[in-house]
Formats: C-alpha cells, sequence, structure tokens
C-alpha cells in the first residue's frame, strides 16, 4: 500500500501498521506518531492498522538552545 510519512511517499505491505511505518522510517526513540493528524498511544502501534494513503507523522524532540 501506499502511504506517506513524514510528507514522504512509501510503500508498505497490505495491512501495515503504524510499527511497520516506523521500522520503514528508521526512527529512534523518543518519537510521538500522529496518523492523519491524530495522535496514536505508544501501546497501539502493534495494533494501528494503516490504509492506503495515510499520512503519518513521526515527531521527535528537538534539543538545543
Amino acid at each position: 500500500m501506499n502511504i506517506f510519512i513524514n510528507q514522504a511517499a512509501a510503500e508498505l505491505p497490505p495491512a501495515a501498521t503504524v510499527s511497520d511505518a516506523i521500522a520503514h522510517a528508521g526512527a529512534r526513540p523518543p518519537f510521538a506518531v500522529a496518523v492523519n493528524l491524530q495522535f496514536v498511544p505508544k501501546g497501539r502501534y502493534e495494533q494501528h492498522a494503516l490504509d492506503e494513503g495515510d499520512r503519518v507523522e513521526i515527531i521527535a524532540p528537538v534539543t538545543g538552545g
């Protein structure tokens, strides 16, 4: 299926979950995830199924001064 991860097109297998999108992006904790602008709790990554055209945002904090 075709989705977007951080505004970039990505292709994942059918029945992919948020966990699959995170693995595809190579994200390292800490981060937060939203699908179609809706926050997904960490405990739901494995169960939250993605659909064709979904927009996944993986947001990491930035430190500095």
